[in-house]
């Protein structure tokens, strides 16, 4: 064999050594169930109200301090390795223990992210509107902090809710690609395990990751609602929150903090 070939052929076999053992090394998008629990500080959430007085936060504080400010919700999130579906779990905490249930209102969020378009189902004053338009991942502002979560190192991203007066920061995992996340946060470049809102007025953090196959859990299933778009939900958001300022009340009573 001639020296050139020879050259050749140990060239290529070293670089498809080297290609498969990078291929071996980065992480495949993962297909399971992610368990967040979400921890919400009523006292919090009532201070991050811009037009509310200090007086009535004052009382309220006073009202709902201590243990009694805070309750636990659990919402699961499925995946497969270009889709997302996120919903109440469905056993809420303190169901067993009090013998008492969740009124689960009609909610769900899909994400495919191969067709770049979402499905959601929010109940608002009793009427199901099913939300159907193309994916829009929020303005994120990556940051350079670093931190573990459920075992798995992260970074962190910022962004600003003007209109709910919110200041978030999510924390994505490095090794786990995927676009997706609890709520309507995605398209960061890692699956998002925690989200701060207003310094814990809501702090919600993946409590269990299972890696396995989730393909019956996450089959749609039919709901009966007004279809409208992502505009358009946005409006009847900023409806709700601009009465509740006229009449000096509490928009997080009338609709999810999210």
């Amino acid at each position: 064999m001639a020296p050139s070939i020879k050259y050749w052929l140990f060239s290529f076999l070293l670089f498809a050594s080297s290609t498969a053992s990078r291929a071996q090394e980065t992480p495949q998008p993962p297909e399971g169930k992610i368990l967040y629990v979400a921890t919400y500080n009523w006292t919090k959430m009532m201070e991050s109200i811009d037009y509310i007085s200090k007086q009535r936060k004052e009382r309220n504080a006073y009202m709902w301090g201590g243990t009694r400010s805070e309750y636990k919700q659990h919402f699961e999130l499925y995946l497969n390795p270009t889709q997302s579906f996120y919903k109440e779990a469905d056993h809420q905490p303190g169901e067993e223990e009090y013998g008492w249930s969740w009124r689960k209102s009609k909610f769900a969020l899909r994400r495919d992210f191969s067709t770049g378009l979402m499905n959601d189902i929010y109940e608002m004053e009793g009427k199901v509107y099913l939300v159907e338009d193309s994916i829009q991942a929020p303005d994120w502002k990556i940051m350079n902090d670093i931190k573990e979560v459920a075992g798995h190192i992260c970074m962190n991203a910022y962004l600003e809710d003007t209109l709910k007066n919110q200041k978030i920061t999510v924390w994505f995992a490095l090794d786990i690609p995927h676009s997706g996340g609890p709520e309507y946060f995605c398209g960061l470049p890692g699956l998002i395990l925690e989200v701060d809102i207003n310094d814990g007025a809501l702090l919600m953090v993946a409590d269990k990751i299972e890696l396995r196959p989730v393909a019956e859990e996450m089959k749609p299933k039919k709901v009966k609602g007004k279809k409208i778009n992502s505009d358009a939900y946005q409006k009847m958001i900023e409806k709700q929150i601009k009465e509740a300022r006229k009449n000096e009340m509490p928009w997080i009573w009338n609709m999810r903090y999210l």
